[in-house]
């Protein structure tokens, strides 16, 4: 089993995440798309935290630092992981700060003091998972995976992102199945 940062890192957006990726590899992230935090994210900060920690990591400018404000409200308990101006430069001038500008080097060193590594062996959800589930490939999928992902508080997403989700908050299959049955429960219970 290869291991992986235990804790999910919370972002701003896609440019964070894939410059995570580029330099940890497979890494687990929320992306915040900006300050204006939905519902469904803080729900989805929360439960990340609840489930296996999280990790505030967003740019060092004015808007990074409200952000990150906002989230030690809801996950007081976060760990935090900080990366200088000096090194959050952008190469063109008329760029702004960022994470997704910083060296590898500059984000390991940022995240090396607040990062544990997962050393349980949680079974990986596939495609063939969420086949055998119906989360996929049944005419119900689409109000299947809703309501699932509203009683597990993953929020509800395509097939794709809803695979990623349960992986990254490490569901255990006990408590998908049981939220899929109560689903094919009522709607059992509906038809009659």
């Amino acid at each position: 089993m290869v291991k992986k940062i235990k804790e999910v890192i919370v972002v701003e957006g896609k440019s964070d995440t894939s410059r995570l990726h580029d330099c940890l590899g497979d890494v687990d992230t929320i992306e915040t798309n900006g300050s204006a935090l939905s519902e469904m994210t803080k729900v989805r900060i929360k439960e990340a935290q609840r489930k296996r920690g999280v990790i505030i990591f967003t740019d060092p400018d004015f808007n990074g630092n409200r952000l990150r404000t906002i989230i030690e409200k809801i996950v007081p308990d976060a760990k935090q992981a900080f990366l200088s101006r000096a090194k959050a430069v952008p190469k063109k001038s008329d760029g702004s700060l960022g994470i997704e500008h910083a060296s590898d080097e500059d984000i390991k060193q940022a995240l090396k003091s607040v990062y544990s590594m997962d050393d349980n062996d949680f079974k990986t959800y596939s495609q063939n998972d969420m086949i055998a589930l119906k989360l996929i490939g049944d005419a119900k999928s689409k109000q299947r995976r809703e309501f699932v992902g509203e009683q597990l508080k993953i929020g509800y997403t395509n097939a794709k992102q809803f695979l990623i989700r349960l992986n990254m908050l490490q569901v255990s299959p006990q408590e998908l199945l049981e939220e899929v049955k109560k689903f094919d429960k009522e709607i059992t219970d509906d038809s009659k």
